[in-house]
């Protein structure tokens, strides 16, 4: 199921529209309207992004009388984060071991110019 949640999250986050959309909520919430106001697309493309954004749980929109703002749902960018921070640990890793091969090539090298 992990990487179900974590499947949609990075579907919804390929397109630059919706990621630019989840930018604008990490400011606070908004409408429909404002969210839509910096794209030359239509109202239902809008909502289609949305929709995609509310199914992978990155988005939340709620009902306040007519107005429906859309807020922000940090958890699949949690898990997200999580994710990525496993494959950098281990590269991490792996530069350290190699930064420490260069260092003790290196350190031989300048033994060996000394040398002559």
């Amino acid at each position: 199921m992990y990487n179900d949640h974590l499947s949609s999250t990075f579907a919804a986050l390929a397109d630059p529209t919706r990621r630019a959309i989840l930018s604008r909520l990490a400011s606070g919430e908004a409408s429909v309207t404002e969210l839509a106001q910096p794209f030359e697309m239509s109202m239902p493309a809008i909502s289609k992004h949305l929709k995609v954004l509310q199914k992978a749980g990155l988005i939340t929109q709620g009902r306040e009388a007519q107005w429906r703002p859309c807020r922000l749902a940090p958890a699949p960018l949690e898990e997200v984060a999580n994710w990525v921070d496993a494959y950098r640990r281990h590269w991490e890793a792996r530069f350290d071991r190699l930064d420490a091969c260069l260092q003790d090539v290196q350190a031989k090298e300048t033994k060996r110019a000394r040398k002559k």
